[in-house]
């Protein structure tokens, strides 16, 4: 592609021969329905190839069309566009009184590309970003449009898709009333006896950080609602200066810590959307495994830190609560969650992520589908047990092929 289309943190550069940038949804079908191969680059947050079309293909960003929200404040639901960032959609959405159950850390990244990919926030009871949703709306390779409500037994294959069955041009998602949250940080909590359970469900959200240069974690983000009662978080000590996650990076970046109370989308991500989070210098991995497992997964990654610590520059434990969409990491199971966030060299780093995936394979790990992973095709069906109902969703809806790319191929086994 003449203009070298690169990811946010550079370490992909899209083969595709173009890039197209439609402004309306008749530009779009039009165009969909003239390519061989198409994929939909959301925010670039993504670190493999997931949203490459290959040389023959057609990169699709829907920047263009007409950035819509439009809040229903009866019915507690949002309709929101394709190209549409969390951190707008949380604006809206807090401006009409409603809110959004859960954020990711970062508010910088698009809705559609979110929940197609099974991204999540925080919190024993908080399902992924996927969870609101109540109907997708698709373009699909003929350039006709198809709605998926949760009345359709195809809805639970169509919402975390990988981009595999047609073009997300719109989202509907439910939402419940506003809430406010305070944001507390705390330092050091040991490995050595540690009561996940308990930990975890002390608040709203929970964020546990390590950089694995020795046991036990070095910040501990505790979100809790300001309407339902706390008791505090007694294993670890107050932080006594505004944190930063990434070690040396400028805390500024972050969300209001110290308790103060504000609404939920300035509290719930780690980061301020004014703000870039990074620099970009950076890979990411994570895996997600049975939440029952986290403590033993925990000391198995505690006994190959000596090989993680060298090029990780934190890592971050979260929950998420299970939900029923095929293709998501937290399909069927209660989930914690392993994110890894690497120096930037990948030669360095495969090596590093090959044997974690080792270590974390006794638990039935699932890779996150945006980040960096090295399993096999072979492995991932065994672990999403409705993955041949996905591929024949696939046949269904895009029958010529053409969101399928080679990451989707290898998913698929085909």
């Amino acid at each position: 592609m003449a203009e070298g289309l690169r990811n946010w943190a550079g370490n992909i550069t899209y083969a595709a021969k173009e890039l197209q940038r439609p402004h309306s949804l008749d530009a779009l079908r039009s165009l969909i329905a003239r390519s061989t191969h198409a994929r939909v680059l959301g925010s670039g947050h993504s670190f493999n190839l997931i949203a490459d079309p290959g040389p023959e293909g057609t990169l699709l960003s829907l920047t263009a069309l007409p950035p819509s929200v439009e809040v229903d404040t009866a019915a507690r639901t949002v309709r929101v566009a394709g190209g549409v960032r969390y951190a707008e959609l949380a604006r809206t959405v807090h401006a009409h009184g409603l809110a959004l159950p859960n954020m990711a850390s970062l508010p910088h990244i698009s809705v559609a590309g979110s929940v197609a990919t099974g991204t999540h926030g925080s919190g024993n009871a908080n399902g992924s970003l996927a969870s609101p949703v109540r109907e997708v709306e698709l373009v699909l390779a003929d350039g006709s449009v198809l709605a998926i409500g949760r009345d359709d037994a195809r809805f639970d294959g169509a919402v975390t898709s990988l981009g595999a069955l047609g073009v997300v041009t719109a989202l509907t998602l439910d939402l419940e009333p506003d809430f406010e949250v305070a944001q507390h940080v705390f330092g050091r909590l040991p490995l050595a006896g540690l009561d996940f359970e308990t930990v975890s469900a002390s608040a709203y959200s929970v964020s546990l950080f390590t950089d694995w240069r020795r046991s036990g974690f070095v910040q501990a983000w505790v979100k809790r609602r300001t309407d339902v009662p706390w008791d505090g978080f007694p294993w670890a000590e107050p932080a006594a200066e505004a944190m930063h996650p990434v070690p040396g990076m400028p805390s500024v970046n972050c969300t209001q810590q110290f308790g103060v109370p504000g609404p939920w989308h300035e509290r719930l991500p780690h980061f301020r959307p004014e703000f870039t989070p990074s620099s970009g210098a950076e890979l990411q991995s994570e895996y997600l495994l049975p939440r029952a497992y986290a403590v033993d997964a925990l000391h198995a990654v505690d006994a190959i830190r000596g090989t993680v610590a060298p090029v990780l520059q934190i890592c971050e434990v979260r929950t998420v609560a299970a939900d029923s969409q095929w293709l998501s990491p937290a399909y069927g199971r209660d989930t914690v969650a392993f994110h890894f966030t690497w120096v930037e060299d990948t030669a360095a780093v495969l090596p590093v992520v090959r044997r974690l995936e080792e270590a974390l394979a006794p638990f039935d790990a699932r890779p996150h589908w945006g980040k960096v992973f090295t399993a096999q095709a072979s492995d991932l069906r065994e672990r999403y047990p409705r993955m041949g109902d996905f591929a024949a969703l696939v046949a269904e809806l895009d029958p010529t092929g053409t969101f399928r790319n080679d990451f989707v191929g290898s998913v698929l086994g085909s």
